[in-house]
């Protein structure tokens, strides 16, 4: 593994030793989300690719608990969703984007979930992404989690948030500006 210390979206060697035990323990623990995939494929992808070691590194700080959750069979890229049982409370309190962010007149938020993810380097995950999830477990069951917008939604000013309430999955609308101590995001990478 490189490490370009001009950089400072690489780890450290020994970051990235304990950023790759983390995901391999909790890989190992939670099998039932990735049957079929072994963990020394996925570390042989990581440790070639330091860039995405570091968003995963992100991921991690911000509480998200990233995990793989399938194989994309076209490309043999393995996705990782964040994991955490609810909202990373590192990306809680941010409105849906940035226009959102700029048309609050008062009382803003420090961020916003569409930037914060492009920082991280990750993608915000879809209502499908989010469905496939919630397939793998119970998430979101105190918190919410904006999700990818439809441009026609956004356009009229509003976003998309969901959460899981009585053992089902609900989709929500919001103005995009609006933040809530208990909503966040959950985020997609592709290794």
């Amino acid at each position: 593994m490189k490490n370009n210390t001009n950089n400072k979206k690489d780890l450290s060697e020994e970051q990235c030793k304990e950023l790759l035990q983390k995901l391999k323990t909790r890989f190992e623990k939670n099998t039932n989300r990735h049957e079929g995939i072994q963990w020394t494929e996925v570390q042989a992808k990581l440790e070639a690719n330091t860039q995405k070691l570091w968003s995963l590194n992100e991921m991690e700080k911000t509480g998200g608990e990233p995990d793989v959750v399938n194989q994309d069979k076209k490309t043999g890229e393995y996705i990782f969703y964040d994991c955490s049982i609810e909202s990373p409370k590192g990306r809680r309190s941010v409105c849906y984007d940035r226009e959102a962010l700029e048309s609050r007149k008062e009382h803003k938020p420090k961020n916003n979930s569409i930037d914060m993810a492009t920082e991280i380097g990750i993608e915000l995950l879809n209502e499908e992404q989010y469905r496939e999830l919630q397939k793998l477990g119970e998430f979101d069951t105190k918190t919410s989690s904006w999700i990818k917008t439809p441009a026609e939604i956004r356009k009229l000013g509003g976003a998309l948030f969901t959460d899981r309430r009585y053992e089902k999955v609900f989709v929500y609308h919001n103005g995009a500006e609006s933040y809530y101590a208990a909503r966040g995001f959950r985020g997609s990478l592709r290794v």
